[in-house]
């Protein structure tokens, strides 16, 4: 249902933000701001501010931000209907009215509701009658508890073509009502309609609020298929809806995490042995509009796939999927397991551990994407390299948010440069310290490669960082010595999303505690990281080679690093507005439209500005 943007208004005015948020964190008050621990990420100190002057909810953490409807939608799991019904009911307000024809949707829609539920009881009793002794054989040979058939409702539809249909059918739910719900089918020609479902075992699929919508049904035969769906009905839409979305929603959000598996029994084998919070989708790869409903969970689904040819299949389809949808914060990372296990057989071998190994060696979407395509490919000429390139750049093209698109260019082009720049010998030190007169390089990193261009790995310390690593670095040393920055950088570097995991991971981390604890200095900031585990990335930042750098730690005040860090940040910025320019420059070659000549336009005048400010 719409609501006008009136009500929306009044709604957000009625209802203080402190107090929504209040209800799930504990928040105390810091000037204009409430501070507490995030509810969407496992964190020790707090990161989390509440602003009520300004309406909205931020974690310096990671990253959730939103209003008061925002919030209660992401807490709860909720869609913006129910958010807003939840809250307005709360405030007092009187939800608009429904439309004639919107109250007489929803009645019908209610009507089928009946139906399904209806449906459900009714395979659920047989399961446990004489007609259903061959399912519950078989679900008890699949390892299921009592407890766990009763939660998931398994049922049994009888081998009869018109059971169901004559047990429900009544005044209330008439045959046109039942043949909507998909729960009867008409025959192609002239006759009676029939049972959708027989003889097979029957799992109910629900929508997020635990409502029946549709059902999966899988035979113990020969027949075909193997399994079979509800059609799409006004309940239920395939490519929208995840098997046990609402038995996962509490852990999910209790745990920040939500596994993605393939089936209905591997879901139900992962609840089973501990894992809540794992959904499939309806055998079909996961779709556009799965993966956004898997965000309102967690903010990295973890899709957990079979190791074998098929399994790459499907990771590549999931690739192609989330690639235009992905935003700040918000991605897919990718669990394999050992060939021909899928996670029921592998935790009936080896139990829940090493699921759970299987899931903690979780890649990231973009280290994924760089396997796919790079593996058991040769890549020895030019033109082998330049087709890698251009494959990978039209991936991260396709990302219709601009920050992470450039994020995503700036990550894979860096890869390609690792991959393929020469071999160097290291250089021995000469002197001196960060840039400058007399101050010494940082050695390079030796790269493996095969001899017929295939890549074999990268050497691991004393990277050649490239140049806006390095800039990373000062940013974050300069943060780090220099905490009072903190009122004037952190907006900037909130922006920001470094390439190199540890150090973003750093940066979250500086952000988390000088945003939480106002007036904390160097030393205070350094002790709160090394105890959120940060010790090896602060020794990489502040070793030896680093600490040379003696302008970071030499103000007298705040001014001076203000001053540095303004400039190392503007040429940090620039780097991309040149890759844009780079980016919209070959755009432009490749499709002299309007469109591009536009986008060329723009980044040029952009970077010609930030270039002015470079020659003042």
């Amino acid at each position: 249902m719409a609501f006008p943007p009136q009500f929306l208004d009044e709604l957000r005015a009625r209802v203080p933000i402190s107090g929504v948020v209040g209800r799930r964190v504990k928040l105390i008050r810091k000037g204009r701001e409430y501070h507490g621990l995030c509810p969407f990420h496992n964190e020790k100190t707090p990161s989390f501010t509440v602003n009520e002057d300004k309406g909205f909810f931020h974690c310096f953490g990671c990253g959730a931000h939103g209003d008061a409807i925002g919030f209660e939608m992401r807490i709860g799991h909720q869609s913006f209907t129910e958010a807003v019904e939840r809250l307005a009911g709360e405030a007092g307000l009187e939800v608009p009215k429904a439309t004639p024809e919107e109250r007489v949707r929803e009645q019908r829609r209610s009507s089928l509701h009946d139906a399904m539920e209806a449906a459900c009881v009714f395979y659920e009793q047989n399961l446990r009658g004489s007609a259903g002794r061959d399912g519950l054989v078989y679900l008890k040979g699949r390892g299921l508890s009592d407890e766990t058939i009763a939660r998931f409702r398994l049922g049994w539809a009888p081998d009869s073509r018109t059971a169901m249909k004559t047990a429900l059918m009544c005044e209330t739910l008439p045959e046109s009502l039942l043949l909507e719900a998909g729960l009867l089918k008409k025959p192609d020609g002239p006759g009676a309609s029939f049972d959708m479902f027989r003889d097979r075992v029957m799992f109910p699929i629900t929508d997020r609020r635990g409502r029946v919508v549709a059902f999966g049904a899988r035979t113990l035969g020969d027949g075909q298929p193997k399994y079979l769906n509800s059609p799409e009905t006004p309940l239920f839409h395939k490519g929208s809806t995840l098997y046990g979305l609402a038995h996962a929603r509490e852990q999910a959000r209790e745990t920040n995490t939500v596994v993605v598996a393939e089936g209905y029994m591997d879901v139900i084998a992962l609840h089973q042995a501990g894992f809540a919070y794992a959904v499939a989708p309806l055998g079909t790869a996961v779709t556009e509009a799965q993966i956004e409903e898997l965000w309102r969970l967690a903010p990295e689904p973890i899709l957990c796939l079979d190791g074998d040819k098929a399994g790459q299949r499907a990771m590549a389809r999931a690739l192609e999927r989330a690639f235009p949808i992905l935003k700040p914060g918000h991605s897919l990372r990718f669990a394999t397991l050992p060939v021909s296990e899928d996670p029921d057989s592998l935790i009936k071998a080896s139990g829940p551990v090493a699921m759970k190994a299987v899931l903690d060696a979780a890649q990231p979407l973009v280290e994924v994407a760089w396997r796919l395509a790079v593996e058991g490919r040769s890549l020895d000429t030019p033109e082998r390299r330049a087709a890698l390139e251009k494959e990978l750049m039209e991936k991260a093209h396709a990302i219709a948010d601009e920050t992470v698109k450039w994020q995503y260019v700036r990550t894979l082009k860096d890869k390609l440069w690792q991959a393929f720049r020469p071999v160097r010998p290291a250089q021995p030190p000469q002197g001196g310290g960060f840039q400058g007169k007399g101050r010494r390089p940082l050695p390079n990193q030796t790269a493996m490669r095969g001899f017929d261009g295939r890549i074999v790995g990268l050497g691991a310390p004393g990277a050649v960082r490239p140049p806006y690593e390095m800039q990373e670095r000062v940013m974050l040393a300069l943060l780090a010595a220099n905490p009072g920055l903190f009122d004037h950088a952190h907006e900037e570097l909130g922006r920001c999303l470094f390439s190199n995991d540890s150090l973003d991971n750093l940066r979250r981390g500086i952000l988390k505690h000088l945003g939480a604890t106002r007036g904390l200095d160097a030393d205070g900031l350094i002790d709160h990281l090394r105890a959120d585990g940060f010790s090896q990335s602060l020794d990489s930042l502040l070793d030896a080679s680093e600490r040379r750098m003696r302008s970071v730690r030499s103000y007298d005040g705040v001014e001076e690093a203000k001053a540095l860090w303004e400039d190392v940040f503007h040429h940090y910025m620039r780097k991309d507005l040149l890759a844009d320019v780079s980016e919209a420059n070959q755009r432009l070659a490749q499709d002299a439209s309007q469109a591009a000549w536009t986008r060329f336009e723009a980044v040029k005048r952009h970077e010609q500005a930030a270039s002015g400010r470079d020659e003042d």
